[in-house]
């Protein structure tokens, strides 16, 4: 079992639910861990979530895509728009 950072606590499971919002927000604010146990056995862990990269919109898509053929030249074949 991987040990757990020393800034973590253990709680039971009876008490992490009636103080969950509380939970959350230490979680949040303190940047710690909460271990949530159940007859003593580790279940679950609270983690804060990493900050999500700052992404810029121009170039978001870059790579995600592949041009076929030649997109310049017009269509060999004529168009009819009046069909």
């Amino acid at each position: 079992m991987a040990t757990l950072p020393k800034s973590s606590s253990n709680i039971p499971a009876t008490q992490a639910k009636a103080q969950l919002l509380k939970l959350l927000d230490t979680v949040s604010t303190k940047r710690t861990t909460i271990v949530i146990s159940k007859r003593g056995k580790p279940i679950a862990r609270l983690v804060p979530m990493d900050d999500d990269p700052k992404i810029p919109l121009f170039g978001r898509m870059k790579g995600t895509m592949q041009i076929s053929g030649d997109i310049v030249s017009p269509d060999p074949e004529a168009w009819n728009s009046e069909q």
